[in-house]
């Protein structure tokens, strides 16, 4: 009898232990629930989960593999505590073991426009194909398998001429999968990315964090069962793909504008323009990011989005914007070696964002490293320097690399320009 008091009493211990640690996690995930409503940061940007509180049975596994740290429990619940850090890539869908999570589009208050599309991905303009999170599938898996059958229907359609069967835009899993798709199929293809890496979304993913949890099919490749991988994994794997197929990649080129031609479409981008009897779009929702549009900017050192700070170790760094995402650039560049940062803003003061991102930006600017200029533009941007005026006054700092985090620009105007019609969704499928 002896033993069974020493389990049970071993027993009561780690129950307690247990019971206190997820007490301290669920009061840490309310506080950060509220900060986020407070900040008017409760509404996701695009697709994003919901849970039903009936099915949930608040294991946290949905937590557990959510990259941006969006899901918390708060109340034995699962809830999106970080609304506007999702980007709705579904590995929480994936992970809850009860079907507790839907994937769906905008919420009661704010609406999300959706591309209609056809069952073979085209849409209501006969010849342009939309597939991936740009049409609503943000899920690694399914977007690649929209890639893979929008280019099937591409290559059974034989309406339309021009240099190129189709014009791939996006580099993320729709888009890769469509281009070894279109090798498959022996179609002539050009794949152009707006960045300078492959990935598309998840190539902004925080490091080491799951980007897929079930195997997806490509074409030249068969059958990949990855099961659960880290992003850096994933990535390594696809440009080892790139390498071993000899996909024909088009970084840093942004598409400006597709027009309808006598025969097919016209693609205009930064770098040119290309004829094509079809035109199959698998960028993300995110949009292009907004640019500062002033001299110097098309240089290399200038960068839209963060992913390691650690490679900026030892670097002048300019920051530019006002958002949470522009303070926590700012505030984890300075946390490097050596690291002097400065933090630009066009208005006088931050607003709309969290208390936590103000309280550490003033402890870095206290200890001087991080300079914050309000009421200030960039003039120029130079090989290494940068301008910057404030307040009416010009001067001249030293730069290595140029952080801009001004938002982006989503591409439905464009899209409805060339004729795409919408759909807008409030907290639905």
């Amino acid at each position: 009898m002896s033993y069974l008091y020493l389990y049970a009493a071993a027993f009561g211990v780690v129950l307690v232990l247990y019971m206190r640690r997820q007490s301290k996690i669920h009061k840490t995930h309310k506080a950060e629930l509220q900060e986020s409503i407070q900040s008017g940061l409760a509404e996701p940007p695009s697709l994003h989960p919901v849970v039903d509180p009936l099915r949930c049975i608040g294991s946290g596994s949905c937590a557990t593999v959510c990259p941006e740290n969006a899901l918390g429990i708060v109340n034995g619940k699962a809830v999106l505590k970080n609304a506007a850090h999702c980007i709705g890539h579904g590995a929480c869908m994936a992970a809850c073991p009860f079907d507790a999570i839907k994937l769906v589009f905008g919420t009661e208050k704010r609406g999300i426009d959706i591309p209609n599309i056809s069952q073979n991905f085209e849409t209501n303009v006969p010849g342009i194909f939309i597939a991936g999170e740009l049409g609503g599938m943000g899920l690694i898996r399914k977007a690649a398998e929209q890639g893979r059958q929008a280019i099937a229907a591409i290559r059974n359609r034989s309406e339309g001429k021009g240099d190129y069967d189709v014009v791939i835009v996006g580099c993320g899993p729709a888009g890769l999968s469509a281009g070894l798709s279109s090798i498959h199929h022996k179609l002539k293809y050009k794949l152009i990315e707006q960045e300078d890496s492959l990935g598309g979304a998840v190539y902004h993913y925080p490091r080491q964090k799951i980007a897929m949890t079930a195997p997806v099919v490509l074409d030249l490749i068969g059958t990949v069962k990855f099961g659960e991988v880290q992003k850096e994994k994933l990535l390594e794997f696809w440009q080892g793909v790139v390498k071993k197929t000899g996909l024909q990649i088009g970084f840093r080129e942004r598409m400006e504008a597709v027009e309808r031609s006598e025969s097919g479409f016209v693609v205009r981008t930064n770098k040119g323009e290309y004829s094509a009897r079809t035109v199959l779009l698998t960028m993300g929702r995110r949009g292009t990011p907004r640019k500062l549009d002033v001299p110097g900017e098309e240089s290399a050192k200038v960068v839209y989005r963060l992913i390691d700070p650690e490679q900026y170790k030892g670097q002048a760094a300019l920051v530019v914007g006002g958002g949470d995402s522009a303070l926590e650039a700012a505030i984890a560049l300075a946390e490097q070696p050596d690291t002097p940062v400065i933090l630009s803003y066009r208005s006088s003061a931050f607003s709309r964002v969290k208390q936590k991102n103000r309280t550490l930006l003033e402890q870095a600017e206290k200890a001087g490293r991080i300079r914050v200029m309000f009421n200030s533009t960039v003039v120029e941007i130079y090989d290494r320097e940068v301008e910057i005026e404030q307040d009416g006054h010009k001067e001249r700092f030293s730069n290595d690399v140029v952080l801009v985090c001004a938002g982006g620009l989503l591409p439905t105007p464009l899209l409805q320009k060339i004729g795409i019609e919408f759909a807008t969704k409030f907290g639905t499928a």
